[in-house]
Formats: C-alpha cells, structure tokens, sequence
C-alpha cells in the first residue's frame, strides 16, 4: 500500500507550483483534497508514493504527469442552467440588444468543464429564435474552453447520464434538445452542438488568438485564483470584449478592487458587467 502521506514542505512547494502553473490557490489544509484528487495518478505513473508523484510531476520535464496533476486538481462542478438568473438574463436582456446589432455574434463559455453551460446557452439562443421569429437571424458562435482535456472530450462526445439530466433540466427541454441513446444516456441534439466549438485553455494563457467576443461567461471560477491571477484575468476579458460587450460572473464573485474596465449593470433578472 502506497504511502498517500503529503509532508507540509512538500504540500507547500506544491501549491505554489499548482498556483504558477493553473493560477489555482489551494490555500492551507487542503491536503486531503491533492490526496483524494492525485491518489489515482500513482499507480498509473508507477510511483511509490503522492510525494514522489507530485515531484516528478513539478520537473520540466514531465509535460504530460504535469497535464494530468493539474486536469486532476480542477474543480469541474457544473450543471444545466446553473443558477437560472444568468441564462435568463442572456436570453431576455443581451440577446434582444445583441439581435438588433445585426452582425455575428461570439459568445465564450470560460471554464465550460463537461459542457452543460454552453449548450444552456446554446438552448437559449434557440428559445429566444423560436420566440422571436427573424430576430437574431446572423450567425452566432459560442466558444467553450477548459484547461482540462479530459472535459473538454466528454463535453464534445454531449453525452450526459441520468444524474447529469437530473440537474437543472425541465421535462421539456429535455424533450426539444435531446436525443435518447440506446444505452440510457442522452446526447445533446445537432441542432444545438452546431452552435458550439471547443478548444484547450489554461485562464492565465494570452487570449489574442480567441478573437473578440460580445458575451463572455466566466462563473464560479475566478474564487479559486489569486488575487493577482483575477486582475489579470479581468484584464485580458476586457480586451478579448468588444467596446461595450459583457461579462457574467457567478453570483458570490465581485469585481471590488480588482478592476475598473467595467461597470455594474443591474437588470430585473441578476447583475452583469458591461465592458467601459
């Protein structure tokens, strides 16, 4: 039996690597979360012990351990519609000023994990169509990134199980967006994939090969950087934002201090942040 004992020195070394590396903070205690999330990677990579694999993963050498350790140490926490009031506010306040622009329009899903949040979205551009016959007729894009590979794979294969079903999707929509699949699953339908693309992104890599987007979704994902890291994230939204283009944050994240490119706008439906 392996040794899964990570020594405080070892534990320290290792957040700063995992913080440099992901902009991850994993804070003080959290030892049994790299135990429970690296435990499986032992074997796999014929070490000894968690302490010999998180060595071998820090060397400069070991791209594909360092890969794994970092994908292993994400958190990918997600569901159907995830909190409501964000989709909401997409569909009946963004998308009717959006439509009116009458040009295409590029949506970016950041830290997508499995894929529920940009085929939510994906479900709420084609509400708001079918809602709104000839309105938002150009093209529209959304652009789903994650840094790990492995959820980037499952979100594109847009086959979920009955407990991913379960969690935040009505009868009807299940109905209108999926197709039953032999083996109990449901695989989003074709309709809806089309209008989502997938691609590998680490947050604190540069942004100027995305292009420019109008809407980004970013929730739920900046409370586990650095303050230093969110500044620099925001930074880069803000230039990957046409003039005017907005970001949604996840409801117990705040801007406060942390940068002054974008202004608070409420709506009756949630708050989102509107590019200066």
């Amino acid at each position: 039996m392996p040794n899964k004992t990570l020594g405080p020195n070892e534990y320290r070394a290792f957040a700063e690597f995992l913080q440099k590396q992901s902009g991850i903070v994993l804070g003080d205690n959290k030892q049994y979360l790299v135990r429970s999330r690296l435990t499986p990677l032992i074997s796999k990579h014929q070490q000894n012990n968690i302490t010999d694999l998180v060595k071998l993963s820090m060397s400069p050498s070991q791209h594909t351990l360092r890969n794994e350790v970092i994908e292993a140490m994400t958190t990918n926490e997600t569901f159907w519609f995830r909190d409501v009031y964000p989709f909401e506010l997409f569909k009946e306040q963004l998308l009717p000023e959006l439509a009116q622009l009458n040009k295409r329009t590029r949506v970016w899903s950041a830290a997508c994990s499995s894929g529920q949040e940009p085929y939510s979205l994906s479900m709420a551009v084609q509400e708001f169509r079918q809602r709104n016959p000839g309105k938002l007729s150009h093209s529209l894009d959304i652009v789903a990134t994650d840094i790990d590979s492995n959820m980037l794979s499952s979100a594109q294969n847009a086959c979920y199980d009955s407990l991913a079903m379960a969690r935040g999707l009505s009868a009807e929509r299940t109905r209108q967006f999926f197709e039953p699949q032999a083996d109990g699953k449901h695989k989003v339908n074709q309709a809806t994939r089309s209008l989502v693309s997938f691609r590998r992104l680490n947050l604190l890599d540069s942004y100027l090969l995305m292009g420019k987007f109008d809407v980004i979704f970013c929730r739920n994902v900046l409370i586990y950087f650095s303050a230093e890291s969110k500044r620099k994230i925001l930074r880069q939204f803000a230039a990957a934002l046409n003039p005017g283009g907005y970001l949604m944050l996840g409801a117990s994240e705040s801007m406060a201090q942390l940068s002054d490119e974008f202004e608070m706008k409420r709506f009756p439906n949630g708050i989102v942040y509107r590019k200066r």
